[in-house]
């Protein structure tokens, strides 16, 4: 029997040449990011671009976190009582509210919970895409997924950039969730590669403190469980996951007697009913070609990502990922039957799937995508710093 090292894992004391690429394309593209914000600001006054550098990076969802972590979640008592800050996980808040004795001013706080978050997270990209798919550390590289040609190397450095500059990257350097969640389920889905199922159902845990995403998550490590697994005296931990979400509803039910209160809170915020997926696809099909107002673009991209998250998803399956394939497949299944598409693009930055096929990819496809990606990166950072919605 194979003697497990876990110097390869999340927590190696020791850089890798992979992580430090990851690091040096993380902190390089915020860099750059910073720089576009800062020129925008200064070559045009439209929209919110005259106001100061945390306004302008603390918008739209931001302003809830903040709210929910300085008041809870009956909201700034100064302000009639919001009912959608329920369908906000505490995960950011609580972590905002930590650092609040350190850091003072929220807004900061916010962008500084991505940053760090961010370049965990990117770490773990990089490291999930060298990792052979299935092998413990130690152990003999023949998972069946793998198939013959085990890509390794690059993969996890160019996965990393790619996601960097695909066009809803702006949302990791504000002070929105995706950082932190990422943070956490990128390591957790990279232990249970390595079949560390205890070490990663408690980073699990944590993604589902951030987002509802975790539950999704929570799921897709069961079914890798039992399709590459089944150290039967490991499965209790895969439990755990869910305990942050149960938590969330009864404090929830607590609070207001309502069972429901999480999707009642999508609802009153923004209307977001579960329907047939034809009348979801109908709605925003119309609101994208059938109207002309601020939001016509977003609805036409939604209906882009929507088509790669039902390309991927059906790819996943093809290729017998059937891990994979449920972490992105249940998610999208339940924003494709929302009343309409919303935030399908920002979801895109959770696929860790789509980033590594697309860092696995042929390098004149690869820079075509990076190519295609940056532009419109650079267009959504000056939309989001104006205060238009951006996703």
């Amino acid at each position: 029997m194979a003697t497990e090292d876990h110097s390869d894992g999340v927590g190696a004391e020791r850089l890798r040449p992979g992580d430090r690429l990851a690091l040096g394309a993380w902190f390089g593209t915020r860099a750059a990011v910073l720089a576009i914000s800062l020129l925008a600001s200064a070559l045009w006054s439209y929209g919110d671009l005259h106001d100061s550098f945390l306004n302008r990076w603390t918008q739209w969802d931001v302003d809830h976190f903040v709210e929910i972590a300085r008041y809870g979640y009956r909201g700034d008592p100064s302000h009639p009582p919001d009912p959608g800050l329920p369908a906000f996980f505490p995960g950011l808040p609580l972590a905002l509210r930590i650092l609040h004795p350190l850091i003072p001013n929220w807004q900061l706080s916010a962008l500084l919970v991505s940053l760090v978050a961010g370049a965990v997270a990117m770490v773990a990209l990089a490291r999930l895409g060298d990792e052979p798919a299935g092998t413990a550390p130690g152990a003999h590289a023949s998972h069946p997924r793998l198939g013959a040609h085990g890509i390794t190397g690059a993969v996890g450095p160019r996965a990393v950039l790619a996601l960097l500059v695909s066009p809803y990257a702006v949302f990791l350097f504000a002070g929105y969730s995706e950082s932190l969640f990422l943070a956490f389920a990128l390591p957790a889905w990279l232990l249970a590669r390595q079949r560390r199922w205890e070490a990663a159902a408690l980073c699990a845990a944590g993604a589902s403190c951030v987002r509802v995403t975790g539950l999704f998550l929570a799921v897709a490590l069961i079914v890798e469980f039992l399709t590459a697994d089944r150290r039967w005296r490991s499965a209790p931990w895969l439990a755990v996951p869910f305990l942050p979400v149960l938590g969330y509803i009864l404090y929830l039910w607590r609070r207001t007697g309502d069972w429901s209160a999480w999707q009642h809170a999508q609802e009153a915020g923004w209307g977001r009913s579960t329907v047939w997926p034809w009348k979801s696809f109908e709605t925003t099909w119309h609101a994208a070609f059938g109207t002309h107002d601020q939001f016509t673009t977003a609805f036409r991209v939604e209906l882009i990502a929507a088509a790669v998250g039902v390309v991927l998803t059906c790819w996943l399956l093809w290729r017998r990922q059937w891990a994979e394939s449920v972490y992105v497949g249940l998610p999208l299944l339940s924003l494709l039957t929302s009343a309409y598409y919303l935030s399908i693009g920002r979801a895109t930055l959770l696929w860790w799937p789509l980033w590594l096929a697309i860092g696995r990819s042929r390098r004149p496809a690869y820079l075509f995508l990076l190519a295609l990606f940056i532009p419109l990166m650079v267009a959504e950072v000056v939309t989001y710093n104006s205060g238009g919605w951006a996703g």
